[in-house]
């Protein structure tokens, strides 16, 4: 009969403890990881002697900066549109080029109350005139549709992967004519 009790005392214990132990948890690490800035991911991937920090900042505003919003900020002809600036507009670096550099850049940036991009940074590169690309590239969008939030326009965070790549066969960028 003790045992019987123990058991179940001990099941009650555990029902009621694990859930509390993650709520704690939960609590605890959701404030600190809406705190990481694009600069601090990228000092937990990259030693702090070898990093080089690529960003163009224009910022406009000390309003609070939103992930989500009611309305999302849309890009002037839609996500089409978006793709097909991104093909017209990126060049391949020449030095990426003649070393055969391939891989897909992570960039942040914000559209502004006023849809202007700003505050654009490298999250992830690979290096050879890449970074540098992908940032120009984002920040010279045209304006966009700024996002709104109970119907006042606000700031939109944003990440975008620019993915180079090379053509296999001679070192061309895919769908670029020689």
């Amino acid at each position: 009969m003790t045992k019987a009790r123990s058991a179940s005392w001990a099941l009650i214990k555990v029902v009621v403890a694990f859930p509390a132990f993650f709520a704690v948890l939960f609590l605890l690490t959701a404030g600190s990881v809406n705190n990481l800035t694009a600069q601090d991911t990228q000092q937990q991937t990259k030693p702090a002697e070898t990093q080089k920090v690529v960003t163009q900042e224009k910022t406009t505003s000390e309003k609070p900066v939103f992930t989500v919003v009611e309305t999302m900020p849309t890009f002037p002809g839609g996500q089409e549109a978006m793709y097909k600036y991104m093909v017209e507009n990126v060049k391949y670096p020449e030095e990426a080029r003649k070393k055969g550099i391939q891989g897909t850049v992570f960039i942040t940036y914000v559209v502004e109350i006023d849809g202007l991009v700003s505050n654009v940074k490298v999250l992830r590169g690979i290096g050879s005139g890449c970074d540098e690309e992908a940032v120009r590239v984002v920040s010279a969008m045209p304006k966009w549709s700024p996002g709104k939030q109970r119907g006042e326009a606000v700031r939109v965070q944003f990440n975008l992967p620019i993915s180079f790549k090379l053509d296999s066969k001679d070192g061309k960028k895919e769908g670029e004519e020689k």
